[in-house]
């Protein structure tokens, strides 16, 4: 077993995540990823892959927008509260909505099986991000699209409290290259800049955002 991998499964496993979850009554906002909304927005709802979905936010924006949604999550903890959320808010938006527990380094998701794939803040050792990655490309659909959501390394130098590890943030690169050429279209690959606020703090950060879509 690599020393990437006992990091993912250690650090980035199923009991720290249960733990965290457990902690607070909820971790994130409850909102949408803003750039799965800017980018997301007007297309023509498939089959989507939730990648890490967390509290459900994504899959329910999702949802509300027609999507048949697959949400997977390594915390069962996580899953069961975005359940429950997601049935008290919208009963209908529910219904497309199935909740997967899963290991994303270990899983293997079904080929050509989505439309639309996002992956946001999955921060992974480079070994078992590159194998995700790979194995998300080849899950899309022809015709569909991967949308990669994650901390650029830019934020290291901000002062933004951030994990101390930079193998654990990458650039467009990281994505693309896992693409076979001649197969897909980058659509967007950039960081962009916006602000966050912790303990009274506001810092500059910069979000890496890779959209790209599968030809056929």
């Amino acid at each position: 077993m690599t020393d990437e991998h006992e990091f993912a499964q250690e650090t980035l496993g199923a009991d720290f995540w249960n733990e965290r979850y457990r902690s607070q009554d909820r971790i994130w906002s409850g909102r949408p990823n803003r750039h799965l909304v800017a980018e997301v927005e007007g297309l023509a709802p498939g089959r989507a892959l939730d990648v890490g979905s967390g509290e459900g936010a994504d899959a329910l924006w999702l949802a509300e927008r027609g999507w048949e949604v697959t949400a997977i999550d390594i915390s069962t903890v996580a899953l069961e509260r975005a359940e429950l959320h997601v049935a008290e808010r919208s009963p209908e938006a529910a219904e497309r909505i199935v909740w997967k527990q899963a290991d994303v380094t270990e899983w293997t998701p079904p080929r050509g099986a989505y439309d639309l794939i996002g992956v946001h803040f999955m921060h992974l050792a480079p070994e078992p991000r590159k194998r995700l990655f790979s194995l998300l490309a080849e899950a899309v659909a022809p015709g569909g699209e991967l949308l990669v959501v994650a901390h650029h390394p830019r934020d290291l130098e901000t002062g933004v409290p951030r994990p101390p590890r930079p193998e654990l943030f990458y650039e467009g690169d990281a994505v693309t290259s896992v693409l076979p050429a001649g197969e897909w279209e980058v659509l967007v690959d950039e960081a962009r800049a916006g602000s966050q606020t912790l303990d009274d703090t506001t810092y500059t950060v910069h979000d890496l955002v890779v959209r790209a879509r599968r030809s056929g």
